[in-house]
C-alpha cells in the first residue's frame, strides 16, 4: 500500500476538476444509502459476500494462533487475482512469500510455519465468474510463549507519516506493572520536543507530543522490554528500535454540515472538496481523527460494525480508516448525488468515485495525497466527539489530562 508517485504529475488537472466537480459521489465504510447497485448486479445479481468466495485461515482477528495451523487463502469460485501478506514481529514488517497455484483457486505460503509473537495481515483481491471483483482483509496474532510479552508498534519502522501520528504500543497481555514497562520504553525527537506517555486500559501505551509533530521531525522509539516483569511472572520478550519520519503537514477539516472538506498542506489550502457525512440517525463522530490505515479496496459490511445486514460492498475504493470502530474515508460509486448536498451514510465520510477506482476522481486524487498520520477533523456533525482511545483520537484529549494518563509519577 504504497501510492503511485507518477499520478502525482495529474495534479494541477486532477484538482481543477475536484474543484468543479458536482453532484460527488460519497458513502460510508459500512456507510451506504442503500441505493442500489451496480450495472453488473442488475445483469448478474446481486454478487455473493466476498467472505461466501474469499476463505481465509486462520480468520480474521484470530489470537493465540499456533505456529503448525496453516496459512490458507482460497476462493470457492472465480479466481484470485492478488493476495498479500506481512508479517509484523519485532516492530519490522516482513512479507511472506507465497504463490496463486495454477488454477487460480489457492494461495499457498513458501514457508508452512508461522512465526510465533507476531501479527499477520492478509489482504486478497478476487473475481468471481462474472469477472466483479471482491476484496477481504484480514488480521490475526499468533502465539506469544508462556510467561512472555511483547508490544506491537505503530507505525512502522523507517515509514514516512503525517503530522498526527501517534506512538502506540499494543501488549499481547495485561500489564500490572505499569510504571516499570513506561520505564523501558524511550521516545525521542530531532529536532527535541516534549513526549509524553498515556495509558489506554492495562494493554495500551501511547505517546505524542503537546501539538501536532513539525514536518522533518526524526522519531526514534527505543523499546528496552526484553525481561521486564510486566505481570507477576511475566517477562518481556524485545529489545527493538523504531524508527519514522514526519513528512509535510496535511489536515483535513470536514464540514458536516455545510458538506464541505477543506484540505490543507502546510496551512495553505489545497482544495474544498464536495462530501458527505452520516446520515441523522447514523451520525459521524466529531473531532480529530488520524488515517491509521490505507488500503486501494476492501470490502465493507455492517454486520462488523454493529449494523446488522444493512450493507455488505465487496469492492469499496480509496478506503482510509479513521476508528477502530469502523470510521472510513473512502471513494463511493454508489450515490453520486450526495456529496455537497446531504449526509447519507452509516458514519464515515465519502467522496465520489468509480467504482474500479483510479486517480481522476475526488477519492483518488485524495488518497494519492495522504499519508497514515495525516488528520482529518470532524465539525459541527450532530453526534460526540471521537474517544480518545477510538484509534490514534488522542488529539482530542487536552494536554494536562494526557500527561496524568502517566504511570510514572
Amino acid at each position: 500500500m504504497r501510492y503511485a508517485q507518477g499520478r502525482a504529475r495529474r495534479a494541477g488537472a486532477v484538482l481543477a476538476a475536484v474543484l468543479t466537480w458536482a453532484g460527488l459521489l460519497a458513502g460510508a465504510a459500512g456507510c451506504t444509502d442503500g441505493s442500489g447497485g451496480s450495472a453488473l448486479d442488475r445483469i448478474f445479481g446481486k454478487p455473493p459476500a466476498s467472505d461466501d468466495i474469499i476463505r481465509i485461515s486462520p480468520g480474521d482477528r484470530a489470537k493465540a494462533v499456533r505456529s503448525g495451523e496453516p496459512l490458507r487463502v482460497r476462493v470457492t469460485e472465480g479466481r484470485l487475482e492478488s493476495v498479500s501478506v506481512v508479517r509484523s514481529q519485532d516492530a519490522q514488517d516482513t512479507p511472506v512469500a507465497g504463490h496463486i497455484t495454477d488454477d487460480g483457486r489457492e494461495w499457498r505460503p513458501t514457508e508452512r510455519a508461522l512465526a510465533l509473537a507476531a501479527k499477520y495481515t492478509v489482504d486478497v483481491v478476487a473475481l468471481d465468474g462474472h469477472g466483479r471483483r471482491s476484496a477481504r482483509h484480514a488480521t490475526f496474532t499468533t502465539q506469544v510463549p508462556d510467561e512472555r510479552f511483547i508490544a506491537y508498534v505503530t507505525p512502522e519502522n523507517r515509514s514516512t507519516v503525517g503530522t498526527g501520528m501517534i506512538v502506540s504500543l499494543a501488549f499481547s497481555r495485561s500489564i500490572e506493572n505499569r510504571a516499570a514497562v513506561e520505564r523501558a520504553v524511550r521516545v525521542t525527537a530531532k529536532p527535541p520536543v516534549e513526549i509524553r506517555p498515556h495509558w489506554f486500559a492495562d494493554d495500551r501505551l501511547d505517546f505524542r507530543p503537546k501539538d501536532y509533530w513539525k514536518p522533518g521531525t526524526q522519531v526514534t522509539v527505543d523499546i528496552g522490554l526484553r525481561d521486564v516483569e510486566g505481570a507477576r511472572g511475566v517477562y518481556g520478550l524485545q529489545h527493538k528500535t523504531v524508527t519514522f519520519t514526519v513528512g509535510r503537514s496535511q489536515v483535513s477539516l470536514v464540514d458536516a454540515a455545510a458538506h464541505t472538506m477543506q484540505v490543507r498542506r502546510d496551512g495553505a489550502l489545497l482544495a474544498t472538496v464536495p462530501i458527505t457525512a452520516g446520515a441523522p440517525k447514523t451520525t459521524t463522530y466529531n473531532g480529530k481523527m488520524v488515517v491509521m490505515e490505507m488500503l486501494e479496496v476492501t470490502r465493507m459490511n455492517g454486520s462488523t460494525v454493529g449494523f446488522g445486514g444493512e450493507y455488505d460492498i465487496p469492492d469499496v475504493p480509496h478506503a482510509m480508516k479513521l476508528t477502530d470502530s469502523g470510521t472510513f474515508l473512502h471513494g463511493n460509486y454508489w450515490a453520486p448525488e450526495a456529496p455537497g448536498v446531504s449526509n447519507v451514510s452509516h458514519g464515515c465520510i465519502g467522496l465520489r468515485d468509480n467504482q474500479g477506482g483510479g486517480s481522476d476522481t475526488p477519492a483518488g486524487w485524495f488518497f494519492d495525497r495522504t499519508l497514515i498520520g495525516d488528520v482529518v477533523e470532524v465539525v459541527r456533525s450532530n453526534d460526540k466527539t471521537v474517544s480518545a482511545d477510538n484509534g490514534l483520537g488522542g488529539w482530542n484529549m487536552g494536554w494536562d489530562e494526557w500527561k496524568g494518563g502517566s504511570a510514572v509519577k
